[in-house]
């Protein structure tokens, strides 16, 4: 199983899930945006511009990418919608990944879940329609709720999340040979993830506010930081991510996942 040695992750994110005691290593107003925001937030100073690896996720909504350009703006790794519940393909995802890979840029797919259908059901899924030689970087497993579904509002109790989640990932675990990163929301780890899952690796959603206070005991990879972001390659705006460690950290967990 490909999974990444505490060594490969910044001192930050294997002590204190980073929080606002690592902005302190550099002066953070002096640093300039790496992409362009058409709403950008402050994080009272705990700017994400301070993060050397910047990384988006698309699905379908994002149009016509030319991923050439994408991967020349700095763009270092993309998520990209694979597929939802236990019947729905991303209608891109299979243009999308052939274009990343095309480009060199490390992707993964990811997989938002649907509580109204099995964790089996929604793993066969995933599995039939995500190529398995060519996953460069761990899948995903997007959990968040989801109130304007019209098929689907269910939000089952915290132990059945978890029961559920756990059965997901670990099929997909077992046949991609990479443990699953986990990406949700604050309201939807506030009711269920708390204290769980501390053996994967978190990729959160926080636009307004820095992870380490809205997820003040979590210690995350990958941090979602804005939907408003400018990306020259695509048209409208995308959601823009950065990963914690260093240039070098990214350098070893792409390198120690991608084998």
């Amino acid at each position: 199983m490909r999974w990444l040695p505490p060594f490969l992750l910044p001192l930050c994110l294997a002590v204190t899930g980073c929080t606002s005691g690592s902005y302190d290593l550099l002066e953070t107003a002096s640093l300039s945006a790496r992409f362009q925001d058409n709403d950008p937030q402050h994080f009272d100073g705990k700017t994400p511009h301070r993060h050397e690896v910047h990384g988006i996720d698309v699905s379908k909504w994002n149009g016509d990418v030319d991923w050439r350009q994408v991967k020349k703006s700095g763009v270092s790794f993309v998520f990209i919608k694979a597929t939802e519940g236990k019947d729905m393909l991303d209608p891109r995802f299979h243009e999308y990944w052939k274009g990343a890979s095309d480009a060199g840029i490390p992707h993964a797919a990811y997989h938002f879940y649907y509580f109204c259908s099995t964790a089996d059901e929604q793993a066969d899924w995933f599995i039939k329609n995500v190529p398995r030689d060519a996953n460069l970087l761990p899948p995903v497993l997007d959990v968040e709720w989801n109130p304007t579904s019209p098929t689907c509002r269910l939000r089952p109790d915290p132990a059945t999340v978890r029961r559920e989640m756990q059965r997901f990932m670990q099929r997909i675990e077992a046949h991609f040979g990479k443990r699953p990163i986990i990406y949700t929301s604050v309201d939807f780890h506030r009711d269920n993830l708390e204290g769980a899952f501390k053996d994967h690796h978190f990729w959160v959603r926080a636009v307004a506010q820095h992870p380490s206070v809205i997820y003040p005991e979590r210690r995350w990879s990958f941090w979602q930081y804005t939907s408003t972001g400018v990306i020259p390659g695509i048209r409208g705006e995308t959601d823009i991510n950065v990963f914690a460690g260093t240039q070098k950290n990214w350098q070893n967990w792409v390198a120690a996942v991608s084998k």
